[in-house]
C-alpha cells in the first residue's frame, strides 16, 4: 500500500511563483516516474509533469512548459514541482501520482496512487 501526499500550493499572483511537494510513503518503489496533474471543475484532469525515476527525462504538458519546473529526491520519496510565471489558467487542484505511466507514448496517466489534491490559486 502506497500513501501520496502533497504540500506547498496556495494563493499567488499572476507572475508569482509557487511550489509543491508530493512525499510517498509505503511500499514505495524509487525506479518508477512520478508526476502532477491538475484539474478544475467540469473538465478532465489534465497532466502537468512527470520525472523518471532517476530524475534523467522530465515530460511537461503543452501549457506549462518553460514556467514549470518538476524534480525528486528518491532518497526522501519526494518529487517537486517549482511553479514560475504563474497565469490565473494554473488555478486547479493539483494531484500527485507515484507512478506515472505512458510518458514515453505522449499519453501519459496515473497508473498508481493518488494524493488528496491541493489547490492552486492565481489571481490577476
Amino acid at each position: 500500500q502506497v500513501q501520496v501526499k502533497e504540500s506547498g500550493g496556495g494563493l499567488a499572483q499572476a507572475g508569482g511563483s509557487l511550489s509543491l511537494s508530493c512525499t510517498a510513503s509505503g511500499r514505495t518503489d524509487s525506479s518508477i516516474a512520478m508526476g502532477w496533474f491538475r484539474q478544475v471543475p467540469g473538465k478532465e484532469r489534465e497532466f502537468v509533469a512527470a520525472i523518471s525515476w532517476r530524475g534523467l527525462r522530465t515530460y511537461y504538458g503543452e501549457s506549462v512548459k518553460g514556467r514549470f519546473t518538476i524534480s525528486r529526491d528518491n532518497a526522501k520519496n519526494t518529487v517537486y514541482l517549482q511553479m514560475n510565471s504563474l497565469k490565473p489558467e494554473d488555478t486547479a487542484v493539483y494531484y500527485c501520482n507515484h507512478d506515472v505511466a505512458g510518458v514515453e507514448s505522449h499519453a501519459p496517466y496515473g497508473f498508481g496512487t493518488w494524493g488528496q489534491g491541493i489547490q492552486v490559486t492565481v489571481s490577476l
